[in-house]
């Protein structure tokens, strides 16, 4: 876990980081505990339906902060505090 994502999950509650998880596991499609960018991109399409498609691979990348391909809960939980909004 990176230090930005050590301490995005240091300011929540339990309850906050639970609605969070929930949020994560609705769009954690196939329950693989990770978002791949098929998901992302049903995640946009519902937040921000205005993305343009040139920058859900950039998006998608940014979050990844791990480059694994998939998004995991900790980097959902400091992006979904930090930015989710920007996209």
């Amino acid at each position: 876990m990176s230090d930005t994502q050590t301490s995005a999950a240091a300011n929540l509650t339990a309850e906050q980081k639970a609605s969070i998880r929930s949020d994560f596991d609705f769009f954690d499609r196939d329950q693989d505990g990770q978002i791949d960018l098929r998901e992302f991109i049903e995640l946009l399409t519902i937040l921000s339906p205005k993305t343009k498609i040139n920058h859900v691979q950039e998006g998608f990348n940014l979050i990844d902060g791990n480059g694994d391909g998939h998004i995991d809960f900790e980097e959902f939980l400091a992006w979904w505090q930090e930015c989710w909004w920007e996209y």
